[in-house]
């Protein structure tokens, strides 16, 4: 479904990417692993647009991306969960889910398939985002890229800052969209346990480059990637 071939992105001068290439298969969970600042976002945002690569391709659907600006790849059907979250505080959680609806109708998730999964949302409908907790937040991010309808869906460390407990919550929803929804997802996961429980596959990455492609299975037998790039001793 999403294709990546040979990108190279800079920032100005700096060259982040350094021929980057993989692939996310139609229905299954696709984890970027690596220690910071190895180029991870910066590919995420290669795909969206927002950064785009100065060579290579991106390919969604069997259609060429490369240069496309960010809204017009997310009506193509990419949806995206940035790093960090990104709400708006000052918008209740009604209005988060209200917005990102770009399309006129919103038929693969309407509001109410929206809160069968994230049934707390409705229950905060009223607020503001700013007043939600961290695990809240970080449901709204997941429920406002699905609204945005969605056949393959990027998120960029959806458990970033969360406790345990609620880290338990966000790997369910992966698994329930995985699983349930057959919905294709590009995860960058930093923590080993989750990306083996949500994997169909997992890129490791340093300095700019894919350094590991493999299957949960492999990454878990394979104690010097762990320890060399993802920073698991033994």
């Amino acid at each position: 479904m999403l294709s990546i071939a040979d990108i190279h992105t800079y920032y100005g001068d700096s060259y982040v990417l350094h021929g980057i290439s993989l692939d996310a298969e139609v229905g299954q969970v696709s984890v970027l692993m690596g220690r910071n600042g190895v180029g991870k976002t910066t590919l995420v945002r290669s795909v969206m647009g927002l950064t785009p690569p100065r060579r290579g391709s991106v390919r969604f659907r069997g259609e060429d991306i490369t240069q496309l600006k960010t809204h017009e790849i997310s009506r193509l059907g990419i949806g995206l969960v940035p790093q960090g979250r990104r709400i708006y505080g000052s918008l209740t959680v009604r209005e988060h889910l209200a917005t990102a609806a770009h399309r006129r109708s919103s038929e693969q998730w309407p509001l109410e398939r929206i809160y069968e999964i994230f049934p707390r949302l409705e229950e905060r409908g009223r607020q503001r985002a700013i007043t939600l907790s961290g695990g809240e937040q970080s449901m709204l991010a997941i429920a406002r890229a699905l609204r945005t309808e969605p056949s393959c869906l990027l998120m960029d460390e959806p458990t970033e800052g969360l406790a345990a407990a609620l880290v338990r919550s966000v790997i369910d929803v992966i698994l329930d969209l995985k699983r349930v929804r057959e919905l294709t997802m590009l995860l960058v996961i930093p923590e080993l346990p989750v990306a083996l429980e949500v994997a169909d596959r997992i890129y490791v990455m340093s300095k700019g480059q894919i350094v590991y492609d493999g299957t949960p299975d492999d990454l878990l037998q394979n104690y010097e990637i762990q320890e060399r790039y993802i920073g698991i001793g033994p």
